[in-house]
Parts: structure tokens; sequence; C-alpha cells
């Protein structure tokens, strides 16, 4: 059998790390520099500017643009995808007198749910277990949701800067200045076309690295600086949102069906069913990026879900109007890196791994992460020991939060399902009864690209496409708005000569059909025979699993990618 991290692509150690060489008077020079704008940065700009906002002194050393936000959707919102079922204890800290039902993206609080263990044919009813019971919780659709923080931080004094990748890591003398936005106008092989736009050098004094999942600056900080602990593991998540004749009155989650519960598939995860607002809800499908048979397709297993009795009746006389796709980090507490504070810059929200895996919970921790960076900038700055500096205090300060407790209880939540459905149900169960006390012992994470792989004829079970109830990728891709141009630069660094097992894994694990097998090439046949793998970059969705799987996922052109505005 073979593994994806035996064939990695060509990326050079720090190839995405450069020296300040722009002259001056070419920089833009902003005070503290947040890279994303998702929960985490929207959050930290924010508290952070309600935290100096009135402080003449402390804006002024900041400079003239004393907090910036740089993002890469064509509008802010635009890349943000989640469930979402939000624990609004941040939120309501960043707005003490704004009620929740009036900031834009709200959907309703959670007051009933339901969890299923899923056969073929039957739903069992199990009693809520302890993480996902959410009272008290609610439901946002997270593009405006960050849409509306985005204006939100527009309107204390926030410069927002959309269209823009965050490209290289700004690095002089081991420490973090910023950052390098990428060029835009460059055609199929680098040239420079009519509408050609180099890329500019942001300076600031401190970067607050907030890109999501598999952001691509904080991979390259964590590398630079050898931060990383356990190998950080993920899932891969894709959610419908359809328009239904009878509005959903729970939020529902199952288990079991369509996955299988043996150790050799290692195929854990599970569904969810949130009602959204206008008589919509969403559906989606989690799984680990570990799987063993390189056949298996969260797209297409989510699609064979929908035929089970049960969601087939909730969606009749229905219509898919949205669809998305995006990673989850899932190591949890090992994985998280050894240090979150290095000179000038912070590791907040997703890209630091911050999901607690069994409560299905992560934007309520990347709201809080940004807003403890924005905290230690502050106290440094009344310090004057700001620039250039590691803000050790927000290491520390994340790990004695809610962050750190909710991630140290859970820490060995995931790894116990390598041992299949069953034995990983008890071994979890066990570690809820004692609030993580057992087991007790490290359970080490292993890399998602070194799961040997192979051909084990998942795709045999999934229905095709009627175009009304389950669908092919190309059209979900369609739903999602992307808008990439075709002759850009290639963002995907991936291996295309590759055996049969490998290439038929990449294939069937992007929700996008980024990747296809030669024409007269099936996943039938020898699985090591080497193969030429074609790629299709302008269908990137940018959800990030071909990192996690030994490729490499790099900022396309500023503005490109998915348009999500109801995920």
């Amino acid at each position: 059998m073979a593994k994806p991290s035996a064939f990695p692509p060509s990326v050079a150690p720090d190839e995405f790390v450069m020296v300040p060489e722009a002259p001056e008077d070419e920089r833009l020079n902003v005070g503290a520099l947040f890279v994303g704008g998702g929960a985490a940065g929207m959050a930290g700009a924010i508290h952070l500017a309600k935290l100096i906002n009135g402080d003449a002194e402390l804006l002024e050393r900041l400079g003239d643009v004393p907090i910036a936000i740089v993002d890469k959707g064509a509008t802010v919102g635009a890349h943000q995808l989640s469930g979402a079922v939000v624990n609004p204890g941040p939120l309501q800290e960043l707005f003490p007198d704004q009620d929740l039902a009036t900031i834009d993206g709200y959907v309703c609080p959670v007051e009933k749910e339901a969890v299923y263990l899923m056969t073929k044919r039957s739903a069992i009813k199990l009693p809520t277990p302890p993480p996902f019971r959410n009272h008290g919780n609610h439901i946002f659709e997270l593009s405006r949701l960050t849409r509306w923080l985005g204006e939100q931080a527009e309107a204390l004094g926030v410069m927002v800067i959309p269209e823009t990748t965050a490209d290289r890591l700004l690095i002089e003398g081991d420490v973090v200045r910023g950052v390098r936005t990428g060029d835009k106008g460059r055609g199929r092989e680098g040239e420079e076309l009519g509408n050609f736009e180099p890329g500019s050098e942001l300076h600031a004094q401190v970067t607050v690295l907030s890109e999501g999942t598999q952001g691509h600056l904080s991979l390259a900080a964590i590398e630079h600086f050898g931060l990383e602990s356990d190998p950080q593991v993920w899932a891969l998540g894709v959610k419908e949102l359809w328009k239904v004749p009878k509005k959903l009155d729970k939020v529902i989650h199952s288990l079991g069906w369509p996955l299988r519960t043996g150790a050799k598939y290692r195929e854990f995860g599970g569904s969810f069913i949130y009602p959204m607002s206008d008589n919509h809800l969403c559906i989606g499908f989690v799984t680990s990026l570990d799987t063993g048979d390189a056949e298996f397709s969260v797209h297409d297993v989510l699609q064979e879900y929908k035929t089970h009795p049960m969601i087939r009746k909730l969606l009749e006389g229905g219509e898919r109007v949205a669809w998305g796709a995006k990673t989850i980090p899932e190591g949890g507490h090992w994985s998280i890196p050894n240090e979150l504070a290095i000179p000038g810059a912070m590791l907040t929200g997703d890209s630091a791994g911050f999901v607690n895996v069994p409560k299905l919970k992560g934007v309520h921790l990347a709201m809080r992460s940004g807003m403890l960076a924005a905290t230690q900038i502050y106290i440094r700055l009344k310090a004057q020991t700001l620039a250039g500096q590691a803000l050790t205090g927000y290491d520390s300060a994340v790990r004695k939060s809610e962050i750190g407790a909710d991630l140290y209880r859970s820490r060995n939540m995931k790894q116990p399902f390598r041992k299949g459905f069953f034995i990983g149900g008890a071994v979890v169960n066990l570690m809820e009864a004692t609030a993580g006390r057992f087991p007790g012992k490290k359970w080490e994470n292993h890399a998602d690209a070194d799961q040997n792989v192979f051909l084990g004829g998942r795709s045999k079970s999934y229905p095709q496409p009627d175009g009304k109830l389950t669908f092919d990728k190309l059209s979900s891709v369609f739903l999602s708005g992307n808008k990439t141009r075709d002759d850009q630069p290639d963002h995907i660094r991936v291996e295309k000569q590759l055996p049969r097992s490998v290439a038929v894994g990449y294939v069937s694990m992007c929700p996008a059909a980024v990747y296809e097998l030669p024409e007269g090439v099936s996943a039938e046949g020898d699985p090591d025979e080497m193969i030429t793998m074609h790629v299709n970059p302008s269908n990137c969705v940018h959800c990030g699993a071909i990192t996690s799987k030994g490729g490499r996922l790099t900022p396309p052109e500023g503005g490109s990618g998915p348009e999500y505005t109801r995920m």
C-alpha cells in the first residue's frame, strides 16, 4: 500500500518567507496587521480598536493606519463557512449592548435538538450526549456574520482590505515584520498581463495570523520557527443550503451510516442539519481526512446520506441553493503549536488549531483568541514594548483561558477512533464521564498524509446524481459562486506522477473535482501502477484538504475562489 506523504510536491524550505526589500516610501506601514478577516481576525481587530480609540497617544504610536485587516476573499465573508451553532459569549462581550437577533447572519437560538444513530433504513434516536447539548447557543450564518463584523470594524476606524492575499511572510533578523501581498494580473506561466498589479509590502509592529484552517502564512511561520508539536490532523466538511417547504425546528446530529465502522476504514465523522432563516436548512457531513479507502469521498457520502428515508423526507419538495466545503483542524490539545507568540506575530483561531472536536465548536474559540491577542497588543502598547517582540503573555493567556481548558479536557477525543467506531466510542464516553481524566495518557496524532490507502470499492455505494436530491461535484462548485480565472498561475502544489491508489485518493477526497484521472483510467487495476493525474485549479474552493494529504494549497490571485453569502 502507498501513502500520500511518500510523494511530496516541490516546495522549497522557507519558500513563503522573505526579507523585506521594498524601499521605505513604497511600504504601507500598519500598527497591528490582522491577516484574515474571519472570526478571529475580526474579533481581534474590533477589540483592539475599542481598547485604543479615544487614546490619542496610543493611536499615534500605531501610526497613520493603526489597525488593518487583509482578506483574500472578493468580499469580507466570501470564504467563511461553518455550521454554525455558536457559543455567543465572546460576541456578547464585544457588543454588550447589541441584541443578538439584530446581528446580520443571526438565525435563532437552539431550543430543540436530536441525535440519531443511523442505519441504512432507520434512525435510532439517542439521548443527547453532553457535548451535543446546545442550550444557550445560537445559530448563525458565518459568512454573513463576518461581513457584519467587517462593517463594525470599519466603523471603528479599522482599514479592511479584501481581494488581497498575504503571499509571503516578511522576516528580518528572526522577527516577523509584516507580509507581502500577492501579485494580480499574471498569466498561467507567471507572465505579466495587461492588467498586472504587483503586490505590496505591508509592514507592521505586530502581525496577527488569523487565516483560518490551513492558513498559508501560519503554516510558513510554524515551519520557519519550528513550532510544530504533534502533527495537526484535519476533517473535511461539505455543506449544502436548501430551501424547503416546511421549516425545521431543531438541531439534528447523526452518527453511523453511511460511514463504515471497521478500524481499517477509519471513517470518523457524522452529519449536521440546522434550521436556517426564511424556510431554509443546512445539511452537511464531516469526516476525517485519514480514511483508509482511497475511494472515500465526503461529497458523495453526503449525497448517499440524503437518500436515507428520514433525510429524504426533510428535503422533499425543496431546492438546493448553495454549497461549500472547508477543512476543520481536529488535532486538539496535542497539535497546538509549541509557541503561539513569536517575535512580531501571533497565531489565532483555526490557524492555531483552536477547535473543540467533541462539541463541534470553533467560532467562539477563534473570537476569544483574537480578543486575547488584542489585549496583549494593548498591554504592550501601553508599556511601549510592542514592536519586534514576542508577546508571550498571549501564549499563557490562551492556555489559561477556556480555549486551553476545552482542548485539554478533550485532548484524546479523536485518536481512539483509529480502533474503530465501537471501541473508539466506548473510550470517548469514558473520557467524557471523567472530564478527560481517562484515558489520561497522551494518544499521539499521526499526519493524515501518512495513512496508507487502498482501493476498497467505496465508490460503488454512491448514488447516481439525479439533479434533484443528489448532485455531482461540478454542479456543487457552481453553487459555491466560485470565480477563478482559468489563466492565472496554478496555486496548487501537488505531485502529478502517482500510484493509482494515491491518485484515486486525491480525486475522491476533493469535493470540487480539482483532480482527475487520465481518460480511460479508473480505480480498477493495479493500485501501485504509476499514472499521471490531471489538475483543474480553477475549480478549487480553497477547502485546504490537499495540504492535509501532503500537497500544498497556496493563495491564488486575490478575490478568487468561492463567494459564500449564506454559509
